[in-house]
């Protein structure tokens, strides 16, 4: 019987990766048939791998070297699996280093509208210290490091002065500061001496024992003052809302590499608060994590800005923000003129945080 060969007719069209969707392992093309990972050109896998590997280059994860391997064994496995499998590969790698990195809250920075007044009223009535300031002339601002102790070992304000603005919104995201000191009644009647304004008698906090009070500075940030012995880090706590606790804790964590201290659940008040940072409370600045009952989304205004971070690498920070879920907006690199390394971004709730590379700060300090 004579045999027929039957060549296959070219195709002019070149599928690429934008028209087939992958879900559960299984491509399905823009026309709607769905077609296994083992029939795609290898190149199309490549390219969706490759999708993974851009977000964890720092983290060892391959896509090449990750196919090679699955190619020489029986049968090539889905590429859903696949994807997953090095994703979660490269986070593990990433939540390793992420919590080996030397880590500290440096600053935390913020408008005001009239810097002397300000420095004024942090120096007189809460017993801070001025302990430098920077004009930048051809940007129009000014800045102003204010607290208890040197930059290089406590966290401390970053007031910033924009030329010619003398307002900002706080809006209803921003909490209030924490400051730990010895006797709340104490400074209350200082502060109120020095003409501050004071919006909570020092009495128990909600639901608890601990002694507070609450003032205002000039431009309307709020401190909660708060009975403790004598500590190391008196500027203890940022506290800003959020709509979800229970993803908020899991960026922090994962992302950050801080610690979750603690949590309290106060029911009768609707409101829910977790407690993070890179050690004890009665030692280091912590950032305070509040959820109210069904509270989801709030206005951040324009006054607050961010809270600085120091790490010992800023391109695997950036790296590790973007595989727990972050937005990275700002590159890591040095910044134009004073070439300290930075990276920012956002966190679920849009909350902006500053990662500085921790041998440029000192450097910068110096």
């Amino acid at each position: 019987m004579k045999m027929v060969r039957i060549i296959p007719m070219a195709s002019s069209i070149r599928p690429s990766l934008s028209s087939f969707r992958f879900s559960g392992g299984v491509a399905t093309s823009s026309v709607g048939v769905s077609i296994s990972p083992l029939l795609l050109p290898r190149r199309l896998l490549f390219s969706h791998l490759g999708s993974t590997a851009l977000q964890s280059q720092f983290f060892g994860f391959k896509a090449s070297k990750m196919l090679k391997a699955e190619g020489s064994r029986v049968g090539m496995p889905l590429v859903g699996n696949v994807v997953q499998a090095s994703m979660a590969a490269a986070q593990e790698t990433a939540l390793e280093w992420v919590k080996k990195d030397k880590r500290r809250m440096l600053h935390v920075v913020y408008r005001v509208g009239d810097l002397d007044r300000t420095i004024k009223f942090y120096t007189e009535c809460l017993g801070m210290k001025l302990l430098r300031k920077r004009d930048i002339p051809e940007e129009r601002y000014t800045n102003a490091f204010l607290g208890y102790g040197p930059e290089d070992s406590h966290f401390v304000i970053e007031l910033t002065y924009n030329y010619g603005v003398d307002k900002y919104d706080i809006g209803t995201a921003f909490g209030h500061f924490g400051i730990a000191v010895e006797d709340v009644a104490k400074t209350v009647e200082l502060i109120k001496a020095k003409g501050g304004k004071v919006t909570r008698e020092p009495g128990p906090v909600k639901g608890g024992t601990t002694v507070i009070a609450f003032v205002e500075d000039p431009d309307g940030y709020k401190f909660e003052l708060i009975e403790r012995g004598p500590t190391p880090e008196p500027l203890c706590q940022v506290m800003l809302r959020v709509g979800d606790l229970e993803r908020s804790i899991n960026f922090y964590e994962k992302a950050f590499g801080m610690e979750l201290l603690r949590t309290r659940d106060n029911p009768q008040y609707k409101y829910t608060i977790a407690m993070m940072g890179y050690g004890p409370e009665d030692k280091n600045a912590a950032l305070e994590l509040t959820y109210n009952y069904g509270v989801t989304d709030y206005d951040k205004g324009n006054g607050y800005a961010q809270i600085a971070i120091g790490t010992d690498d800023v391109y695997k920070t950036a790296e590790a923000v973007k595989l727990f879920g972050g937005k990275i907006t700002r590159e890591p690199g040095p910044l134009p003129g004073i070439n300290t390394k930075i990276t920012a971004c956002l966190d679920p709730d849009g909350w902006k945080t500053v990662f500085v590379d921790n041998i440029d700060f000192l450097k910068e300090l110096e």
